[in-house]
């Protein structure tokens, strides 16, 4: 066997670098709750704006769950009975927050309000039925969720044996398996499908019926009928109940005015929280004579100065892409014609920047002007044929062991300047010729 050294070079990014990237293709509201979460978590840093603004760090779920939990205890139990029956009565729920949206949650809490089962186990149910997923899945470690609800595993136990009784049949598992597993042994199911279940799902997903069937000494005309049976199951019983969740709104990054017949674009900077490092933090680091304490905050002061850095620079890189695109798009501002032709690669040459940067740059970023709210990749023409070009280039270029799927084609199409839909990504490689990741894949 004969050994060959080779040399050559690459190019990683640090830490530090992967931090601006991740900034500079931030929406306002990702950068928002990022420089929050920044704040909270570096001492050195402090919003800027005023007492008004700065707004409290919302209390965790898990805070929320015990203090719900903490509300249901004997002295509450009437009301909980009474508000439970409320909830029976559609007319009366007409005024609550959540109105006649039925959710998971809701679901379970009612149909465990009818149970004849020990405080303590009954407790568990109701705790865990707070810390399903929106999928309706049990995450995380049962040991974990015991601890911080200081209640007995026997009661974690059977409450999770109780919340996995009730409707629908799936609820409370761990994972997929689990999940499938829990809705055939509601049905009685004992033979081959439950065994698929538990066992071959990898197999199953890439259609290997020859494994399944040489692992679980069975046909293969047995194990089709069994998969289909484990395929009508659903792997995510709690989504079909409303989602609870806030209404997402898109907030302008930028403004166009028009005066004279003169563009000016304007940064709605005024948007994202303002951070400033913190006085008494600086002048400790340089007095202080403990050197751990003088380490950390070194180490946390430069965080903090690379952050601020990132964001003037992603402000600054987005402002000159607007200015530019603006006055390419001149008609379409002033007289209200129609948009002129430009691709991203045209941006890129004239502000001297990679097709990538651009890219990033006026992600999910808004313009606002006369004429309304518009995304900036609007005002950017993307031909068909250059999409389909790099697709067969990447496919070309792939680890044929590992084959790209269409989303991490995506990924790669959007990193080229080309940002593609997933479902256009499909319908492209099926106008190519190119069949799909798993019949792509050669095994060596």
């Amino acid at each position: 066997m004969e050994q060959n050294l080779i040399l050559k070079q690459t190019q990683t990014l640090s830490p530090q670098q992967r931090q601006s990237v991740e900034i500079l293709q931030m929406s306002s509201l990702e950068l928002t709750d990022y420089l929050q979460e920044l704040a909270l978590e570096n001492p050195v840093l402090e919003f800027a704006a005023g007492p008004g603004e700065d707004p409290a760090p919302a209390q965790s779920s898990l805070a929320q769950r015990l203090e719900w939990l903490t509300q249901q205890d004997g002295q509450n139990r009437a009301y909980a009975s009474a508000a439970r029956e409320r909830l029976g009565d559609p007319l009366e729920r007409l005024g609550d927050a959540g109105g006649l949206e039925e959710t998971l949650e809701r679901h379970l809490l009612w149909q465990l309000s009818g149970q004849e089962a020990p405080d303590g186990p009954l407790a568990a149910a109701q705790f865990l039925c707070l810390c399903l997923d929106r999928d309706g899945y049990l995450r995380d470690p049962l040991e974990q969720l015991a601890q911080a609800a200081r209640m007995p595993m026997d009661h974690m136990e059977a409450g999770l044996l109780l919340l996995q009784s009730l409707e629908p049949a799936g609820v409370g598992a761990k994972d997929l398996s689990q999940c499938l597993s829990l809705q055939l042994e509601r049905r009685g199911e004992t033979g081959l499908a439950l065994s698929i279940a538990q066992s071959q799902l990898d197999h199953l997903a890439r259609g290997q019926y020859g494994a399944i069937a040489k692992a679980l000494g069975a046909s293969q005309e047995q194990v089709h009928q069994a998969c289909e049976v484990v395929r009508a199951l659903d792997p995510r019983p709690g989504t079909r109940f409303a989602a609870r969740e806030r209404p997402a709104y898109l907030l302008p990054d930028l403004e166009v005015r028009v005066e004279n017949g003169q563009i000016t674009v304007a940064s709605s900077a005024a948007r994202i929280p303002s951070l400033q490092l913190n006085g008494y933090y600086q002048a400790l680091r340089t007095q202080t004579e403990d050197p751990e304490v003088r380490e950390y905050l070194e180490e946390k002061v430069k965080q903090a100065q690379w952050a601020l850095h990132a964001v003037e620079q992603r402000q600054s890189t987005l402002l000159r892409c607007a200015q530019y695109i603006a006055g390419r798009q001149q008609a379409f501002f002033t007289g209200g014609g129609s948009l002129a032709p430009l691709k991203l690669a045209e941006v890129a040459q004239a502000l001297e920047l990679h097709e990538s940067t651009v890219s990033r740059a006026i992600r999910e970023k808004y313009i606002q002007c006369s004429r309304g709210l518009y995304p900036l990749r609007r005002f950017l023409t993307v031909s068909g044929g250059q999409a389909q070009d790099l697709l067969r280039r990447f496919v070309e270029e792939e680890d044929k062991t590992r084959p790209l799927s269409d989303q991490q084609l995506c990924a790669l199409l959007e990193e080229a300047g080309c940002p593609t839909a997933r479902r256009t990504v499909a319908k492209y490689r099926e106008e190519l010729g190119i069949p799909s990741s798993p019949a792509r894949k050669q095994v060596l």
